[in-house]
């Protein structure tokens, strides 16, 4: 019979999250991360992408348990046969988006996003923003608040609020969103593939500065962004086999 899986618990700082922390560490033992064979963060959503880019050079599959407000990427809580449980679960590969800022100041920001990269107006004034995909001009002016890159597995955060299309994780696809556009009002966004890249100019953009951001990572006043697919990194997420984060997606497009 195989060794039971090493799991190492990481909470949020709620308390829910902390109880949930003492409990499952009194059953199965405290973990080093490195030593761990799987990473159980307990909280939400927010806590799971903190913990996705703060662990991403571990290598280390990830099984999260839902102890937060959202938990789209996270698995239902139950202490019980935890190792048996991550041992039959389902693996997700997400690759995360690359984004290079370059600011007014001629200054160069890179940081990776595993849900969107979305550029957004910073004053009263609309952004204006050229779009260029793999070398040609798709839109030559957006009128808008601001435009986001979404991946399949960000396709059901900031990018469904924006009103863009859900994407299934596996398929070879980014969604283009643009955030309140004015003109040309009827855009609705565009569905691109993976391996697209994509470059935002900014127009006027002393006069109409845009702050760029990477999950949570934001870089001011930018001049120009570039995001491509990161081919040398690949994040897994596991999942119960009943309750995977394929059928999420396809749930969440026929909640009313």
């Amino acid at each position: 019979m195989p060794a039971p899986l090493k799991l190492a618990f990481l909470a949020a700082d709620t308390e829910k999250a902390q109880e949930a922390l003492v409990s499952l560490e009194r059953l199965y033992g405290r973990v080093e991360l490195k030593r761990a064979d799987v990473i159980v963060p307990l909280g939400g959503d927010g806590f799971m992408l903190e913990t996705l880019h703060r662990y991403m050079s571990l290598k280390k599959p990830i099984f999260g348990m839902q102890r937060g407000s959202i938990g789209f990427l996270m698995n239902e809580y139950r202490d019980d046969g935890l190792p048996d449980r991550v041992a039959k679960a389902r693996g997700s590969k997400l690759r995360p988006l690359r984004m290079v800022a370059r600011t007014i100041e001629g200054a160069e920001i890179e940081a990776l996003a595993i849900n969107e990269v979305s550029l957004l107006r910073e004053t009263r004034q609309a952004s204006k923003i050229r779009i260029t995909i793999d070398d040609t001009t798709r839109l030559d002016e957006l009128i808008c608040d601001g435009v986001l890159v979404a991946t399949p597995a960000g396709s059901t955060a900031y990018n469904l609020s924006a009103h863009g299309p859900i994407v299934p994780v596996g398929a070879p696809l980014l969604a283009l969103t643009p955030i309140c556009a004015f003109r040309p009002r009827r855009w609705r966004g565009a569905l691109l593939p993976l391996t697209a890249k994509v470059r935002f100019d900014i127009l006027e953009a002393e006069k109409r500065p845009v702050s760029a951001v990477a999950d949570y990572t934001e870089v001011r006043d930018v001049a120009s962004v570039e995001v491509i697919e990161d081919k040398k990194e690949v994040l897994t997420l596991l999942f119960d086999p009943e309750h995977n984060l394929e059928d999420r997606i396809l749930k969440e497009q026929f909640e009313p």
